[in-house]
């Protein structure tokens, strides 16, 4: 069991597209949002990187103009740099990759910014935390997988409850704000214990688009917080 760190002040959730009705994908994006949604999340895959292939910057903006919230993308593409200016011309407000997408990691958060997104870190189960140890200070965010990348409805993996808190002790002991995203197998049941061990932001995918009640799951999610 991860120990329980100090719950941040603010708790955004992140519906992932990859996981909604792609034959209604504009509806989905709206009905989702006027539930309650913080975030809208693209799971963008290459069949390369991860096994799967899903979505690209046209997606993105297509579905610009039909909301108001912030995109994250979490690219699972290999190599990276090339399609990040891409997602940033199409609407995307925040942008992370896997560090072994990258020959050179800190060249390619700098062109994030460049691009004017924030720029985030993802890790997958068995990725080390070691280049937190150089990148930390040029991150607006840290994704932990909590699944094996590459599929959507997979199973939590609670191995990864103790990186969250130990991600949880850098970010606070760096005194910045950056925000820590779960993403993989959050649902209504384990959405509190992952934020006691430090998460502040929840990807998720079928615990949102497969339920019958967007707003009610989001609801129920966000009263599981609540007593966090």
């Amino acid at each position: 069991m991860a120990a329980v760190m100090p719950a941040p002040a603010t708790f955004r959730i992140a519906p992932s597209i990859l996981s909604a009705d792609f034959a209604r994908l504009g509806e989905e994006v709206a009905a989702v949002e006027a539930a309650g949604a913080d975030l809208l999340h693209f799971d963008v895959m290459d069949n390369h990187y991860v096994p799967n292939l899903s979505i690209g910057p046209l997606v993105c903006a297509s579905l610009r103009p039909r909301t108001g919230l912030q995109i994250d993308v979490h690219l699972m593409v290999k190599p990276v740099d090339r399609i990040i200016p891409e997602f940033a011309k199409a609407g995307a407000n925040i942008i992370s990759f896997h560090p072994e997408a990258s020959e050179h990691v800190d060249r390619t958060l700098a062109l994030i910014r460049e691009c004017g997104c924030k720029a985030g870190l993802a890790f997958n189960p068995a990725t080390p935390l070691s280049h937190l140890e150089h990148t930390l200070d040029k991150l607006d965010l840290v994704l932990l997988m909590s699944v094996n990348p590459g599929f959507g409805g997979q199973q939590f993996i609670a191995s990864v409850l103790p990186k969250i808190a130990e991600v949880r002790k850098k970010i606070n002991a760096s005194g910045r704000d950056v925000w820590l995203e779960v993403d993989g197998g959050v649902k209504i049941d384990n959405i509190a214990e992952i934020a006691k061990a430090g998460a502040d932001t929840f990807v998720a995918g079928s615990a949102v688009f497969g339920s019958k009640d967007y707003a009610a799951t989001l609801r129920e999610m966000r009263a599981r917080l609540a007593v966090v």
